[in-house]
Parts: structure tokens; C-alpha cells; sequence
């Protein structure tokens, strides 16, 4: 049991994000003897996947939140068996290993697709808009914001205010359906909250990672010099 724990976290910490989510890897897990080890196992990595959402997209940290909430409230409830509940987090982690390939699909970078997701939360819009139409709004955005994001920004009542009106006139420009407005705007803003912390946070990592080199290196070696003539005439 030690060991397979082990071996999953070494795997965690070597691989990229989602490799986990491997079909095979799935399997081995969900094929163990040790069902309840099995539950326990699954239940972990998808939250640590749920975890990196946390600190880059909104709407998918909130949807998987509430869907591996809601199965294991039904298993600790005795209303799924282990087989049934293994079953569902394995259709969760497959739904996260899907959404992983969406930015690739879509043409967009990691934050475009994290905009991508709060302007569309609500089903109906990807009915009202072609999706290369979406795109466009979605690359528009993310430019419109990343450019008007200044530091501390969402501290900042006046600056929370332009950022609100910026979106909202970008929105309007599109004809975003006026009734999804108000949302789309609040999700928006707390997606623009969340990469401002996330792109902060990064920054902050590389700065102190480059201290810890810099200190790291070993001082260059100086060419040893030569001492100079004992015993030497002085000259006039």
C-alpha cells in the first residue's frame, strides 16, 4: 500500500499537470483489490487537479468542486457503493483530463481559455454566438485587460470601477445578451482577480528563484597571481 502511494507521488511531482489523468494509469486504480484505498486515491489526485484550477480558472475550479462534493457526499451517505462512487470519480477525472485539450481545440492560450469559460457559463451563449465568434471576443478581452491591469488593481475601488466598465462596454460592443450581462461581468472580474494574484504569485517565484541562483553560484575562480621578485634592485 506504501509503496503504490509513493510511487503515485513521486509520479505526481516528475510528471507535467494531468498526466495523472493518464487512461492507463486510471485503470491500475480503479482495478486495485483495495477499494476503499482505490476511492481515497482518486478522491486525492482529482483534488489536487481541482487545486491548480483554484489558482487559474473560475468556472472549471467551481464545477468540478461541486461535482466531486456532491458524489462524495452521496458515498459517505451510503447512497453510492464503492464500485458505483469509483465509477463516478473516474468519469470526473476523464472530464478533467478532457478539459485540459480545451485551449488546444479552441486556439487559446491557458488565461484566453479561462476567459473563454466565464463568458460562456452559461450554456445558452455558446447557442447565441458562433464559437469563432466567441474566440474573437475572448482574445479581445483578455488583450483589453491584460493591457489596463496595473498592480494592486483589484484593491483599488477606482480601478475595480474601470475595469467593470471596461468590460461591460467590450460586451455590449459584441451584444452580449443583456440579461446574462451583470453575471458575465462578475465572472469575469473575479477570472481577472484570479490571474492577477496567479501571474503575481509566478512572478514572485521567479524573482525568488533567481535570488537562490544567483546566491547558488560559485564565485568565479581568479587567476592566481604572480608574487612579485624578492631581492630586487631598486631602480633610480
Amino acid at each position: 500500500m506504501h509503496r503504490i502511494w509513493n510511487e503515485i507521488f513521486t509520479a505526481h511531482y516528475i510528471k507535467q499537470e494531468f498526466s495523472l489523468f493518464d487512461p492507463k494509469f486510471l485503470e491500475e486504480i480503479a482495478n486495485m483489490k483495495e477499494r476503499n484505498l482505490a476511492v481515497e486515491l482518486l478522491k486525492k489526485l482529482i483534488a489536487e487537479q481541482i487545486s491548480v484550477y483554484r489558482r487559474t480558472n473560475v468556472v472549471k475550479s467551481e464545477k468540478f468542486s461541486e461535482i466531486i462534493q456532491r458524489v462524495m457526499n452521496a458515498y459517505l451517505n451510503g447512497l453510492l457503493t464503492n464500485e458505483q462512487v469509483i465509477e463516478e470519480l473516474m468519469n470526473l477525472a476523464r472530464q478533467i483530463a478532457a478539459a485540459k485539450q480545451d485551449g488546444d481545440e479552441l486556439g487559446l492560450s491557458e488565461d484566453e481559455l479561462a476567459f473563454y469559460d466565464a463568458l460562456t457559463k452559461p450554456q445558452a451563449i455558446k447557442d447565441f454566438y458562433e464559437n469563432s465568434e466567441l474566440i474573437a471576443i475572448t482574445k479581445e478581452l483578455t488583450d483589453t485587460l491584460r493591457k489596463n491591469r496595473s498592480i494592486d488593481w483589484q484593491k483599488k475601488e477606482s480601478a475595480r470601477a474601470r475595469m467593470r466598465m471596461l468590460i461591460k462596454k467590450l460586451l455590449k460592443k459584441h451584444r452580449y445578451p443583456p440579461e446574462g450581462m451583470e453575471d458575465a461581468v462578475q465572472t469575469v472580474m473575479l477570472q481577472c482577480e484570479l490571474w492577477t494574484d496567479h501571474v503575481m504569485d509566478a512572478e514572485e517565484d521567479e524573482h525568488k528563484s533567481n535570488i537562490y541562483s544567483f546566491h547558488s553560484e560559485k564565485p568565479f575562480s581568479r587567476a592566481a597571481e604572480e608574487p612579485a621578485p624578492y631581492g630586487g634592485t631598486a631602480r633610480d
